[in-house]
């Protein structure tokens, strides 16, 4: 009877099973691309921040002629350079001239017609510090346009090695990438993806000047050319060409070009990656990972490419397929351009679209009639890059309405402030008569985007609802003027939900397994699964979820001498680590590190129980001398090499895990508070950035005058045990300390101390600054135009506000002048690496630690990290040459140690966790209560001073 249920149940589970496959199994045949051609949408563009731009010159030069003539100079014949380290070199046997990642240098250039001209330019990525190269271009020392000030020219990166390696369980290893210079020529274009063809420059007749400037990055320079660019051929045309000579299809040929074994990439995030979406990809295991797929969300951004060579067998017309993915943009669509041997084959190669699919598809380029393409017997190389498109225009024109809703969304705010009385009418109409005319021309602007994009794509979708629900609003507050004082935060929402649509429509991502060159009546492979590859695809990885172990990470063998070591972020982190333990530290030193990667709470069970790490990582500042209090933490101070190792951080970075004469971590990461502005709005509101306290407080009145608002940081709530920035500014800034007699006592009853709280909570309650305010949002606005945040938002507002790009910089905060020299000290904040008293093998750990925190390691992985995430991953380290070789451009790195030699850092102390959240107690009640600051903080350092007495007491620490 039993055995009967047990049967029963049995099939029930397996036509569950196959039902949910069912269910779920996408129909690749089904799937029909439904973008539609038609007209190029034209960009609308207006006042709101165009003036300058590239469509105004072109236009201003339109009557100009397009002289057919090549002008070459040669790098090394430059007339002028400013700043050192401009040299003629002969790289590979060549004569250029090497630009460092600073100064100008320039060339005379003789014009022999004036006219519009491409200019085009060779060169030779030089070793840097692995980011793309930039540069500025200006024409007789005059900036023609917005976008020549920012040229980018691409470095070239590949796999390290030729096969991709497996651990020890058989999971294949993403590989490294690493930088493969060579000679390139590029075209100097917009990279922000807005115009398919390279800038046109005008030159005068007679002798003219060119320009470059240096903003990141060293490059070597063989020649400039100006030039004009070949107008592509239809296909039809090339097609007519191919029978005037004569071309054939060739007969049965088949070439597949694995996706993943790309020879060059234009970034390091362009890695090849693992997809067991399917079991159709080539190579594929049930349970193992393989690196078998290339791009994803990865190959989204405007500018980037990936080259795959390959061998045609003989001369003739072939055809070109690829096996992609494209399941991330619903609504819009993927666009890639390429090019065969450095050209574009005919002008339908310059956009090929990529429709939403959930499952994998074989994409013939020409689909119901593919194009051929005359390949010569012998090595080719295939170039897709990402290009925006039809997109172009559309995603232009919406940054354009950004700019201008912006700009009378600040107009409105200079009358109605953050916070409008609903029961008051402003007479916005009357006393900004262009109001209603903006909104109802934004939204005629917007709503023909949202038609285009619906006509293209043959459906309604979320990339367009915003762009709906931003019409509606504009029409009823264009109808109805009076309503927009009570709209004023929805406004404010939907704008920002449009600068959300353009970060999300500029990414074009698109994954592929392999490319097929191959003669037109070749059959090509199946892209999606049949219904029992399915079946046995979700069986066999149900089994392997119960027999694999994925919690471990990279090889898990063991050396003679090995270390355990725990990490508390992501596995992507992780993952980057444990690549480079095992290429660079258990080779070179013999200890093998099994890495773990673990919550962040379980550190201290773990240690009380025994059955903690030999060394811990990334954990906060408070931790390691709360551990060395409780001999649960190693002092690093007693190892030989100890000061030599500490030579690589400032002492700021060292200050928090000192305690009792010992050391008990190495810092990490380290980032401090720098003082961020908008040059747009300052500019316009005749100010320059402050350079001390007194300055703010000249400003305050003319930003408050037009509604918006200076942000000093400031927690939401008071569970952070970190005193408050502003605070320790002040404080530091005028000669006070935290703690005094050793840490025995809290030192704010200073009269000092006592000055500094005081003004700090004037912000707030004379001044009346914000308790809460999402700064970087309101940064991008332009409400608060200026603010003091920690330096990491930096790499927030370069990702998340590119139509700010270029309209904002960081400084140095503002200082207290002391004897006529202006003081910017500022309190950082860091994590650490910390070794255990229990470690089985201190040296063992003190190596690990020793690597870890060393210029190339960190190095290392700040770059891998970036590679794997983009710029918003930039890593704050606390290595002060590793910091140097991050790629950060020039101008801003200086800036960034300028205030670095400012830092102090906060002490740890026996009860030290009250001072930040006693201090936090005391601002609230001044500020909400009204308490007289100077007896609030009075009131709560007795609290502070208490705790620090009875952690004393409790560790047998002298309490005078």
């Amino acid at each position: 009877m039993n055995n009967r249920k047990k049967s029963y149940v049995a099939v029930l589970l397996v036509l569950a099973i196959l039902v949910s496959i069912w269910a779920f199994y996408p129909s690749g045949s089904s799937e029909v691309r439904s973008v539609q051609a038609m007209a190029d949408f034209a960009a609308v563009t207006g006042s709101g921040g165009d003036d300058g731009g590239y469509d105004a010159y072109v236009k201003a030069h339109s009557a100009a002629k397009r002289p057919d003539q090549v002008i070459r100079i040669e790098g090394e014949s430059f007339t002028q350079t400013d700043g050192p380290g401009f040299e003629v070199v002969h790289p590979s046997g060549e004569t250029a001239v090497l630009t460092p990642e600073s100064g100008s240098i320039s060339w005379n250039v003789p014009i022999e017609q004036a006219g519009l001209y491409n200019i085009r330019i060779r060169y030779l990525p030089v070793e840097g510090k692995s980011s793309a190269i930039e540069r500025g271009l200006t024409i007789n020392q005059q900036l023609p346009f917005k976008g020549a000030d920012l040229v980018t020219f691409d470095r070239v990166w590949g796999n390290r090695d030729d096969k991709i390696g497996r651990d020890d369980r058989g999971n294949e290893l993403r590989p490294s990438q690493v930088e493969k210079p060579i000679w390139q020529v590029e075209s100097v274009t917009d990279r922000s993806g807005y115009y398919d063809e390279p800038y046109l420059f005008y030159f005068d007749k007679g002798n003219q000047s060119v320009t470059l400037t240096a903003l990141r990055e060293p490059m070597a320079i063989d020649y400039i050319e100006l030039y004009q660019e070949e107008a592509l051929k239809t296909y039809e045309e090339i097609k007519s060409d191919y029978s005037t000579e004569g071309l054939q299809p060739v007969k049965d040929q088949y070439t597949l070009i694995q996706a993943e074994d790309a020879v060059y990439k234009s970034s390091p995030t362009l890695y090849p990656v693992s997809d067991r979406s399917s079991p159709t990809v080539i190579p594929y295991d049930v349970s193992k990972i393989r690196i078998n797929t290339i791009g994803g969300l990865n190959w989204k951004l405007p500018g980037q490419w990936i080259e795959w060579e390959f061998e045609a067998p003989e001369d003739g017309l072939y055809q070109i397929a690829l096996k992609e993915k494209q399941d991330q943009l619903r609504g819009v669509f993927a666009t890639r351009s390429l090019t065969i041997d450095g050209k574009v084959p005919f002008k339908e190669m310059k956009r090929i679209p990529f429709e939403f699919s959930r499952d994998w598809s074989m994409y013939v380029l020409g689909e119901d009639e593919p194009y051929l393409f005359h390949l010569t017997q012998g090595k080719h190389r295939i170039r897709m890059t990402v290009s925006l498109g039809e997109l172009a225009p559309l995603i232009q024109t919406i940054e354009s309405s950004v700019l201008q809703l912006n700009e009378m969304y600040r107009k409105i705010l200079m009358i109605t402030s953050n916070s409008p009385d609903p029961y008051r009418d402003y007479q916005l109409e009357k006393r900004i008569p262009e109001m209603a005319e903006v909104f109802r021309k934004q939204a005629e602007t917007i709503q023909s985007v949202a038609d285009y994009l619906e006509q293209a794509t043959g459906e309604q979708s979320d990339k367009v609802a915003i762009l709906h629900t931003m019409v509606k609003q504009l029409q009823e507050m264009a109808e109805r003027p009076d309503t927009v004082a009570n709209r004023l935060e929805a406004f404010k929402t939907n704008v920002g939900g449009l600068g959300t649509w353009i970060l999300t429509v500029r990414e074009q991502p698109l994954t592929l397994d392999y490319l097929v060159v191959s003669s037109p009546d070749h059959k090509l492979p199946r892209a999606d699964a049949s219904f029992l590859q399915v079946v046995k695809h979700e069986a066999g990885a149900l089994t392997a979820s119960y027999t694999e172990d994925y919690d471990s990470i990279g090889n898990t063998g063991k050396q003679k001498r090995s270390t355990t070591v725990w990490i508390t972020t992501g596995r992507d982190q992780a993952q980057v680590l444990k690549n480079l333990i095992d290429d660079s530290f258990t080779p070179k030193s013999g200890i093998s590190v099994n890495l773990k990667l673990v919550p962040a709470n379980i550190l201290l069970p773990a240690t009380l129980a025994g059955e903690g790490p030999d060394v811990a990582m990334q954990i906060g500042e408070d931790v390691p001398v709360n551990y060395a209090m409780r001999g649960a933490a190693a002092d690093l101070s007693k190892f030989a090499d100890y000061n030599e190792v500490a030579s690589r951080f400032r002492d700021s970075g060292l200050v928090p895990y000192e305690y009792d004469g010992g050391v008990y971590a190495l810092p990490e990461q380290q980032s401090f508070p720098m003082l961020f502005y908008r040059k747009d709005i300052l500019k316009e509101l005749n100010l320059e950035p402050p350079q001390t306290w007194q300055d703010i407080y000249n400003m305050i009145s003319v930003l408050q005058k037009h509604n918006m608002e200076f942000y000093l940081p400031i927690e939401a709530a008071n569970a952070s045990l970190v005193p408050n920035p502003t605070f320790s500014m002040l404080l530091y800034q005028n000669g006070g300390e935290f703690y005094r007699d050793g840490g025995r006592k809290s030192a704010l009853d200073s009269e000092i101390s006592m000055d500094a709280f005081k003004k700090w909570t004037q912000f707030y309650t004379s001044y009346k600054f914000p308790l809460l305010a999402d700064f970087p949002n309101r940064f991008r606005t332009g409400e608060m135009p200026i603010g003091i945040a920690d330096y990491t938002t930096y790499n927030m507002l370069t990702v998340l506000a590119p139509e700010i790009k270029g309209l904002w910089e960081f400084t140095m905060v503002p200082g207290t002048e002391k004897n006529g020299t202006i003081h910017h000290e500022v309190a950082s904040h860091t994590t650490g690496v910390m070794m255990l008293e229990g470690a089985r093998d201190q040296e063992a750990a003190w190596e690990f630690m020793k690597w870890w925190t060393d210029k190339d390691t960190q190095i290392a992985y700040g770059r891998e990290m970036e590679g794997l995430m983009g710029e918003a991953a930039r890593y704050p380290t606390a290595n002060v040459e590793a910091l140097e070789e991050l790629p950060w451009p020039v101008k801003d790195y200086r800036n960034l140690e300028n205030q670095w030699k400012w830092v102090r850092g906060i002490p740890q102390v026996p009860g030290g966790y009250f001072t930040g959240r006693h201090l936090d107690n005391a601002f609230r009640k001044v500020v909400n209560a009204s308490e007289n600051p100077r007896e609030a903080l009075s009131d709560y350092l007795l609290y502070i001073n208490d705790e620090i007495a009875v952690k004393r007491k409790e560790f047998n620490l002298p309490e005078q």
